[in-house]
């Protein structure tokens, strides 16, 4: 499988041969890819600060480690929300700051990096724009870290040369994240893909993350997946939290409570230390 990740008789960037030891990014305290488990959790949008810092609040005191928040929101419908812009990033970096949580939000457009960068910690790739080679090159050229989600319809082998998209422009701080690919199930909204998870950890030197929310669009699906993720390998855990899924302006039917956040920690709690791993 390795010769896959070669070109021209080299090893590429991503290749776990190419790098002594695995990748570990450093954010604000927060280490990928190390010891610990790192959980990401927020709201799918950033609604309001009120929201966002309640969500925070409650998040942070069940052991999250990273507030998300998306404040552009690339919706399959133009009717539907697409989130507050600028305003959005704003209440971002201030509740994050007041939490003393470093942020997680998703940037769409390359013309918008350097806006998004001025606010967030982490710069998360939509699975709709993995293919994005643009945005990707001038990621590499930024100085801070970027999730990469998987496509909607991405192979193994695709997420990974978009990954070395912006390891090959110089940045080698890349999350992967596995959040589901699109499949004939209809009673998910994704197919979570856990073996892409192990499998990555294999080939690549580069942390990975898991979406169970994005990954199966059912919130009583959410939790055991974790579990599932954090059995599989993954170095961090990224769900949607609101403290009214009802009412949620995105996403709400995948988005767990923060009281059932909370019981979602303390279920992947055991299975961390089973695998040599642990959540705080």
């Amino acid at each position: 499988m390795n010769n896959l990740l070669t070109v021209q008789g080299r090893d590429m960037l991503v290749a776990k041969t190419s790098k002594k030891g695995g990748t570990c990014i450093e954010v604000k305290g927060c280490t990928i890819g190390g010891e610990q488990v790192v959980v990401v959790a927020g709201p799918c949008a950033v609604e309001s600060e009120e929201i966002l810092k309640e969500t925070a609040f409650k998040v942070r005191g069940s052991g999250a480690a990273m507030l998300r928040g998306g404040a552009y929101k690339p919706r399959t419908s133009p009717y539907s929300f697409q989130g507050l812009g600028k305003q959005g990033l704003k209440i971002l970096a201030k509740v994050g700051e007041e939490m003393n949580m470093p942020v997680v939000t998703e940037v769409m457009d390359s013309e918008d990096i350097n806006l998004v960068a001025e606010y967030a910690d982490v710069l998360q790739v939509g699975a709709r724009n993995m293919h994005n080679f643009s945005l990707l090159r001038k990621l590499g050229k930024i100085e801070k870290p970027v999730i990469l989600k998987r496509g909607l319809s991405a192979t193994i082998e695709e997420w990974l040369l978009a990954a070395e998209y912006i390891l090959a422009g110089g940045n080698s701080q890349v999350i992967l994240c596995e959040r589901g690919i699109r499949t004939s199930e209809r009673w998910t909204r994704n197919t979570l893909d856990l073996s892409a998870v192990a499998l990555v950890k294999e080939l690549s030197h580069l942390p990975v993350m898991v979406d169970p929310s994005h990954g199966t669009g059912v919130r009583s699906l959410v939790v055991p997946m974790a579990k599932a993720a954090v059995g599989a390998g993954a170095d961090g855990v990224m769900v949607e939290v609101h403290p009214n899924p009802e009412q949620a302006l995105s996403d709400g039917q995948q988005s767990l409570t923060p009281r059932g956040f909370s019981l979602m920690m303390r279920e992947i709690d055991p299975v961390a230390r089973a695998v040599g791993r642990r959540i705080r």
